[in-house]
């Protein structure tokens, strides 16, 4: 049977388990994105896919079963983040920031995204990190494009205003 949509049957169970086992590495490396740790990710994805399994009746559509996936592993990790009090870091852009400026720029870049909140740090990895477009982010947080292009435009602005405050607490150094 096909996963139309996903009944509590056995074929339908296995198909989504299917569909759910295709999607881990995507997810890892979402989860790994957003808590820059291999073993948290891990975890986080660990979490999302006992979530998913649980919460499969409300799978509709098939075909969205990526995004559908993706929004509970962006959820987990905001809930870790929230539950140890920390804030997503992006190393993906750690490469893009060195190739440009060495570490001085990655660790003052790095800096700057710490002072984001986690949302906006969130939607910026998203964004920067996994080249996902505004329309992509928001179908993956659950999200309004509107509410993505708001939270995209503060962070550049808080990091904007946070580089600059680096660069003077640099100028008043030397």
């Amino acid at each position: 049977m096909a996963v139309m949509g996903i009944e509590n049957t056995i074929g339908g169970d296995e198909a989504l388990r299917l569909l759910l086992v295709s999607r881990l590495d995507p997810a890892y490396r979402l989860a790994t994105c957003i808590l820059r740790d291999a073993s948290a990710a891990e975890d986080a994805v660990q979490e999302a896919a006992l979530r998913a399994w649980r919460m499969r009746g409300g799978l509709r559509d098939p075909e969205r079963v990526e995004a559908w996936f993706a929004r509970i592993v962006v959820n987990v990790c905001r809930a870790e983040l929230d539950r140890q009090g920390r804030r997503p870091r992006i190393r993906e852009l750690d490469p893009v920031v060195s190739a440009y400026g060495g570490t001085e720029l990655r660790d003052e870049v790095g800096r700057a995204l710490a002072r984001l909140t986690p949302d906006e740090q969130i939607v910026v990895a998203l964004r920067f990190g996994r080249d996902l477009t505004i329309p992509e982010i928001a179908v993956q947080t659950g999200i309004r494009e509107g509410t993505v292009k708001s939270r995209l435009h503060g962070a550049q602005d808080h990091l904007r205003a946070a580089l600059e405050a680096e660069r003077r607490a640099e100028e008043i150094r030397r």
